[in-house]
């Protein structure tokens, strides 16, 4: 779609219109928050070769943090691992002064997973492929 001093695309993945979308958001947030900015942290864990067994990428903002994404390869999903990375994350995100955590899982991933480890249900959202729904979790962080 196109005027006289504009124009409308769709296309596929941009990499570099997500980077300046971040940007935009991230300090249009910040400014709403008084100030107060997002900050990302990561959980890794390798073996002794150096290959990746598992890891979890999060954020804190104020007094809240959020998982994005949580990984464990699958020759290592009964090793524990999962366990050890939210561990590791809720400890990072209460030494940065968070009093919650929030993640949100697939029914096909592992929402029985985060119900074991003391996340409560806030939300479901219906209609994803397969008949599955996106299951949204809180839990709270001792302080």
């Amino acid at each position: 779609m196109t005027d006289t001093t504009h124009t409308l695309t769709t296309g596929g993945p941009d990499s570099g219109l997500d980077e300046r979308l971040s940007k935009e958001l991230d300090a249009f947030n910040k400014e709403a928050a008084g100030g107060i900015a997002p900050a990302e942290f990561t959980v890794r864990v390798n073996d002794a070769d150096g290959g990746l067994v598992a890891g979890l990428s999060g954020w804190s903002w104020g007094d809240r943090a959020g998982i994005a994404m949580v990984w464990v390869r699958e020759d290592s999903r009964r090793d524990g691992w999962g366990g050890k990375l939210l561990a590791a994350a809720e400890a990072e995100a209460a030494a940065r002064g968070c009093r919650t955590i929030m993640v949100s899982s697939f029914t096909f991933q592992a929402p029985a997973f985060y119900a074991r480890h003391g996340y409560q249900e806030t939300a479901r959202v219906p209609g994803f492929p397969g008949g599955h729904e996106d299951v949204y979790f809180l839990k709270a962080l001792p302080a």
